[in-house]
């Protein structure tokens, strides 16, 4: 289990202490069983989401005046690696989560806050975050599903038209934070709405059959004319593209989070196997060749972790962390990719089995890298800010 860091706060270190218990006592004894099954049957851990929400973890960076924690984004970003060690579809869906109330609480008018926020927040509702597309995935400025005004039936209403793809939580979600085309000026031409989950006209896809995250159910999200009111356009009309790379930010943050604690899981179970695993009459970690590697995660992680609180604290700053938070991003799932091969390769053919989780690690870490934006995607970005001016 991650090791205890200094706190800004002793109620910082609380909620690491509850999310700690929370993870031991509720999410460590079904996830095994719950991924099994998820493979075959996707389905979401809705009860995991209950639980978190009832103990307010998944409102910790939002203000308090509209049902958050006012928390830090370094502490949030802790309780996410805390559960993520545990049960990582379940890190990703609060990840997501945030992501989809932060352009309301960072855009949103003051009464669409007061309207929206105390809801999103509440801990009974879980988001979804509607932003790429089949042929949209980093190229989000080619996106097709459209706005268009009402002008038949209320002029102070639109009607989207479209399919989202890769969609977390969709069928299950309470609302859709979603990136439409209001407007044909490419990137320019997108806006932010907040779609109910129970809108008419909103369909789902069959879930997607992934390699992992059996329990982050995914589909396609399918707009067939969906009614929405002009107080749920977040922002201003073509400030879409804007909004959802400010939010992307905060995102990928989450993502980095998660794949650390994903990293360290892997990293504890292998050092806890090298110890127990005897060969030629010692535990295979006495052989200088293997605890080379058990060094080499241990500095993974470790710079992992530095990568994505150094971010987190910009943010709470009030400072640029754009490419710093592309560099987390970066750093944290490379190196969970890495940490998680070499922990298999720890356990030798017991890791190529399902009788240890290893073997799921590895495949869990492998989309990291990919989504809320690609790694290359990462070093496009980190570049862009280096040179530019």
């Amino acid at each position: 289990m991650p090791a205890t860091r200094l706190m800004p706060t002793e109620e910082g270190q609380d909620l690491i202490d509850l999310t700690r218990e929370i993870c031991a006592k509720e999410l460590l004894p079904q996830v095994d069983e719950a991924e099994r099954r998820a493979a075959t049957t996707p389905e979401l851990p809705v009860d995991a989401f209950r639980t978190l929400g009832k103990a307010g973890l998944l409102s910790l960076p939002y203000p308090e005046e509209f049902g958050g924690a006012d928390q830090p984004y370094e502490v949030y970003l802790q309780v996410v690696e805390e559960i993520a060690w545990a049960w990582m579809s379940v890190a990703v869906g609060v990840s997501v989560h945030s992501l989809t109330c932060y352009p309301v609480a960072q855009f949103g008018t003051r009464a669409q806050q007061e309207a929206l926020l105390p809801a999103m927040l509440s801990g009974d509702q879980l988001g979804a975050y509607c932003l790429s597309e089949r042929a949209a995935g980093s190229d989000i400025a080619s996106m097709t599903t459209k706005a268009t005004p009402d002008d038949q039936a209320d002029p102070t209403a639109y009607r989207i038209k479209g399919t989202k793809a890769w969609i977390s939580h969709a069928g299950h979600a309470d609302f859709y934070t979603s990136f439409v085309r209001t407007s044909d000026d490419g990137g320019r031409g997108l806006s932010c709405f907040v779609v109910p989950g129970d809108a008419t006209g909103l369909t789902f896809g069959t879930p997607e059959k992934k390699m992992g995250l059996h329990c982050d159910t995914v589909s396609e999200v399918h707009f067939d004319g969906v009614e929405v009111g002009a107080d749920r356009l977040v922002g201003e009309r073509g400030q879409g593209m804007a909004i959802a790379l400010s939010a992307l930010d905060s995102g990928r943050l989450g993502i980095a989070a998660a794949a650390t604690g994903l990293a360290q899981r892997a990293l504890d179970d292998a050092v806890a196997y090298a110890k127990e695993r005897e060969q030629f009459g010692r535990p295979i970690a006495d052989n200088q060749g293997l605890a080379f590697i058990l060094a080499d995660m241990e500095a993974a992680v470790t710079s992992a972790r530095a990568a994505f609180l150094h971010a987190a604290r910009l943010r709470d700053a009030g400072r640029p962390f754009s490419k710093e938070a592309a560099v987390a991003k970066l750093v944290a799932t490379d190196n969970a990719m890495r940490v998680t091969t070499d922990a298999v390769q720890v356990l030798g053919g017991a890791g190529y089995t399902q009788d240890f989780p290893l073997e799921r690690f590895m495949r869990e870490a492998k989309v990291t890298q990919i989504f809320e934006g690609t790694n290359q995607i990462q070093r496009l970005v980190i570049g862009r800010h280096l040179l530019k001016g």
